[in-house]
C-alpha cells in the first residue's frame, strides 16, 4: 500500500468524534505490518508500539487525531426530515447540499436541505443559515424514517477523495487523518531504520470535541516527549500571509509557549540536516491540537507540533500536497532515531 491508497481509504470511511470505531479498524490493519504492538486504551486511542534499544529506552509519543466532525440527529419532524446537532466546529455555510450518512439501524444515504432563497423573505434571503433552518432528507416516507432511525443517530459527510494535478488531492477528514497518514508514513521509514527509543504512534479520539483522547492516551503512556501532527491553514486567496501556509513547500514546525523550545530546535535541525523541505509557524497561546493537551498531562510533558498545510479546514472539500505528507513522515522518522537518553535530560534543564 502507498502513502496515497492509506489515505484514500481511511478519509472515505466515517469515524465522527466519539464513534470513531470503522475507521479505526482499517487504520489499526494498515499499522500492523510495521509495529511490533497494536492495542486500543479504554477510550478508543489507537496505540501502535516500537521497540526500541535504548537501556533503558526514551518513551517518545507521536499522535494525530482520527476523529472527524459530524452531525447527530436531534429530532425527527412528522413528515420525516431529520434536525440536527454538530459534533465539531461546522462553518454552517458548507453544509447545504452536502451528501450524507446516517447510521441508524443501518446505513441510510441523505441529502442536507434548507428553504431555497426564493421563497425566503426579505433580511434571511442573504444570511448564512442557522442550524435550525437546516435538515436531512433521505426520500424515504416518515413511518420508514422513523422505524431505522432514532435521535442520536450520527451523521457524516459523505465524499470520495478525488485526485488533482500534481499532488494535490481533496476529499473529507483530512483533518486530521491526514496526521494519522504521517504517522503511518514515519513507522514505515523506521521500519528501515535503528532508535534508541520505544516510540508509540497514537491515533486519538475526539480531538474535535476537547482533545480528549490525547489527554487519556498521555497520561496513560507517560512519554519523555511527545509531538502531536495536525493540519494548519493552506494558502488561498483572501488570506493573510502571515496565517497561511504554501502546499508543496513541506510541513510546518511550530513554535510558541505550547511547544517546548528545544524540540522546535531539533525538528528545524532535523529538517536542514535532511533536506526535507519545511515552513515555520508561530502560536502566541495554546495551539487547538493535540500539543494542548501533551504539554499539561502529569507533572508535564515536553511538546512540539507539526502540521500539513491545508486548504478549506473543516469542510467536505479539504485540499492537500501528497508530498508534504510524505516529507512529515521522514521528519518525523529521523526525528525518533536521533533521540537517546542523554537528548531527553535535557529537556528538563533549563
Amino acid at each position: 500500500m502507498e502513502l496515497e491508497d492509506f489515505l484514500k481509504k481511511i478519509t472515505e470511511g466515517d469515524g465522527v468524534s466519539g464513534y470513531e470505531e470503522s475507521t479505526a479498524a482499517a487504520i489499526a490493519r494498515a499499522f500492523s505490518a510495521y509495529v511490533a504492538e497494536v492495542r486500543r486504551d479504554n477510550l478508543g486511542n489507537l496505540i501502535f508500539y516500537k521497540k526500541g534499544k535504548g537501556t533503558p529506552a526514551p518513551r517518545i509519543m507521536f499522535c494525530a487525531h482520527m476523529d472527524e466532525i459530524g452531525l447527530i440527529v436531534t429530532s425527527i419532524t412528522e413528515k420525516g426530515f431529520l434536525r440536527f446537532g454538530t459534533l465539531g466546529g461546522f462553518d454552517l455555510r458548507t453544509l447545504p447540499g452536502q451528501d450524507v450518512t446516517i447510521h441508524g439501524k443501518e446505513k441510510y444515504p441523505g441529502v442536507i436541505g434548507q428553504l431555497p432563497p426564493h421563497l425566503r423573505k426579505g433580511e434571511k434571503e442573504k444570511k448564512a443559515p442557522e442550524l435550525e433552518a437546516l435538515f436531512i432528507d433521505t426520500g424515504l416516507p416518515p413511518e420508514a424514517v422513523r422505524a431505522g432511525i432514532e435521535v442520536g443517530a450520527v451523521v457524516a459527510i459523505r465524499r470520495d477523495m478525488i485526485t488533482l494535478r500534481h499532488r494535490c488531492r481533496a476529499g473529507k477528514a483530512f483533518d486530521d487523518r491526514a496526521g494519522v497518514a504521517v504517522l503511518w508514513q514515519c513507522a514505515r521509514d523506521l521500519s528501515r531504520m535503528e532508535h534508541e527509543a520505544d516510540i508509540y504512534l497514537v491515533a486519538t479520539v475526539q480531538e474535535e470535541v476537547g482533545v480528549r483522547g490525547a489527554m487519556v492516551s498521555t497520561y496513560g503512556l507517560e512519554p519523555d516527549l511527545g509531538v502531536a501532527v495536525d493540519v494548519c491553514h493552506g494558502d488561498f486567496p483572501g488570506a493573510l500571509e502571515h496565517e497561511v501556509s504554501p502546499l508543496g513547500k513541506g510541513p510546518v514546525i511550530t513554535s510558541g509557549p505550547n511547544i517546548h523550545p528545544r524540540l522546535y530546535e531539533r525538528l528545524l535541525a532535523i529538517a536542514s540536516d535532511y533536506k526535507i523541505p519545511h515552513g515555520k509557524d508561530v502560536s502566541p497561546g495554546p495551539t487547538g491540537t493535540d500539543a494542548r493537551a501533551i504539554q499539561v498531562s502529569r507533572e508535564g510533558i515536553p511538546a512540539a507540533l507539526l502540521s500539513v498545510p491545508l486548504r478549506y479546514m473543516h469542510t467536505s472539500v479539504e485540499l492537500l500536497d501528497l508530498d508534504d505528507l510524505k516529507g512529515a513522515g521522514r521528519l518525523l522518522a529521523f526525528f525518533a532515531a536521533g533521540v537517546d537518553r542523554a537528548f531527553v535530560e535535557e529537556l528538563t534543564c533549563f
